[in-house]
């Protein structure tokens, strides 16, 4: 099913909730993806609003708060962004490096290691900065976590380091199931400071995704 994509500028939340309650025969929160789903009166799927990370709402779609705080965390083979907001506003931010890549394949350690071994020096140097590198991330969450209370924490890191992330020796300080735990639903080319802070500006209105045939059941939301 292909959905047209509508972003709802300047939309005021608690507007759009109380649209969706009075307007929407079915509707569903649903927490992992901080989305609504949008259902007809047979229950068939017409589309989604994907809400800021900014909004907290319960499961009735009434808003706790419009100030979540969040962790945003990029990460790719030897570069990671984090940023921290209330609400809309940056309250902490820091970036992490690290020796990972072969300079003349221009791959990821952990990519060669899985082909070729570790026997060389090289190998041996950057596999050490690749152990480090997950361990200053993880410390540095965990660090945070113990000072403060987020509402999230959204992550965009490829499948192939995922288990680096998990199989520290400094653990992730939450479970790949929990529920506070949100995957960004956007590509983020490099992960420095600055792809990421773009990535969270995209991410800041909510965005209606349906499916053309149903544009007039929720007409109400479009305008």
């Amino acid at each position: 099913m292909e959905f047209v994509q509508v972003t709802l500028i300047d939309q005021p939340i608690e507007e759009l909730l109380e649209t969706v309650r009075e307007e929407i025969d079915g509707y569903q929160y649903d927490p992992v993806k901080h989305s609504i789903m949008l259902k007809d009166d047979q229950q068939e799927l017409m589309g989604m609003i994907r809400l800021p990370l900014a909004y907290h709402i319960d499961e009735d779609l009434h808003l706790i708060t419009d100030r979540a705080t969040v962790l945003y965390l990029a990460i790719e083979s030897g570069n990671a962004a984090l940023i921290m907001t209330e609400g809309e506003e940056i309250i902490y931010h820091t970036t992490f490096s690290a020796y990972m890549t072969r300079k003349k394949q221009g791959f990821s350690q952990i990519k060669y290691l899985n082909k070729k071994g570790k026997s060389r020096a090289g190998s041996r140097v950057r596999l050490a900065e690749t152990t480090e590198f997950f361990e200053k991330i993880n410390s540095t969450l965990n660090q945070i976590l113990e000072e403060e209370v987020i509402d999230r924490l959204a992550l965009s890191c490829s499948k192939s380091l995922i288990p680096h992330v998990y199989q520290s020796k400094v653990s992730f300080p939450l479970e790949k199931r929990d529920s506070k735990l949100y995957k960004i639903p956007l590509h983020i080319p490099q992960c420095n400071y600055t792809n990421l802070e773009k990535a969270i500006k995209k991410l800041k209105d909510p965005v209606l995704f349906y499916d053309e045939q149903y544009a007039d059941n929720i007409q109400s939301l479009l305008e």
